[in-house]
């Protein structure tokens, strides 16, 4: 694969708090120059990110319950259907990291499916209509055990969602000895998220992705989409 072949894998993502609107203007031009899957960006950027890329293919993202996941149903659901609204054609939300660690396999499912429906069942009074808002589910997976991975990628594939994601990159992950770990993707969670779902759904790796050869590696573990703020360096410029 090369550079520029991977660069329609890529979601070109801003998601620090201190991004201004040049910021994310200068993420959309780069996403426009080279042809990156979508832009990711926060919630209140999503109606301007809109306005930058309308004529374009690339496509607006943004995030629900994000960074935690401990946002409630009623408040995922209502924040994916304004965003819907405001112009976003992808949501990646952030699932409630409690029912995972609870084994609560039903609830999990019945949130991801309350954010699958909203996002799909709102009237969009933007110029370009949205029908079928895509729904990435981020698992977090440097918290989860492979066994929790696996339950909760089967709970994203029940409710609808077209997508599981491993990470945030936010997460803060420490040892015994309060030294950072790694928080984002990793080969083996996205093989294994892969392998779980199977050809029903598609598979976001994010967090700490920062060069082609990182991208290319999750690429071949069985990643369809790559969340980054390196794209520009993985693409070579």
């Amino acid at each position: 694969m090369t550079k520029s072949e991977i660069a329609k894998f890529i979601d070109h993502t801003n998601l620090n708090p201190c991004a201004t609107k040049a910021d994310i203007k200068k993420l959309c031009d780069e996403a426009k120059e080279h042809s990156f899957a979508s832009v990711c960006v926060n919630p209140s950027f999503v109606s301007f990110a809109y306005e930058e890329l309308k004529n374009s293919p690339v496509k607006v993202c943004t995030v629900i319950g994000f960074p935690l996941g401990a946002d409630t149903l009623d408040n995922k659901a209502a924040s994916a259907a304004v965003a819907v609204d405001e112009g976003a054609d992808e949501i990646d939300m952030v699932v409630n990291l409690a029912l995972v660690k609870e084994g609560e396999w039903d609830e999990l499912t019945e949130e991801i499916r309350a954010v699958v429906d909203a996002a799909n069942s709102v009237d969009v009074v933007t110029e370009r209509k949205v029908e079928n808002a895509i729904i990435k589910v981020i698992l977090e997976t440097c918290f989860l055990s492979d066994n929790e991975i696996v339950q909760a990628c089967r709970c994203a594939e029940k409710a609808g969602a077209d997508f599981v994601k491993t990470s945030t990159g936010f997460a803060i992950v420490k040892d015994s000895d309060d030294r950072l770990l790694p928080n984002g993707a990793t080969v083996h969670a996205v093989s294994l998220m892969r392998q779980t779902v199977g050809n029903k759904m598609q598979v976001k790796a994010s967090g700490g992705i920062r060069t082609f050869e990182d991208a290319a590696a999750m690429i071949d573990a069985g990643a369809t989409r790559i969340g980054t703020s390196s794209g520009c360096a993985i693409v070579g410029s």
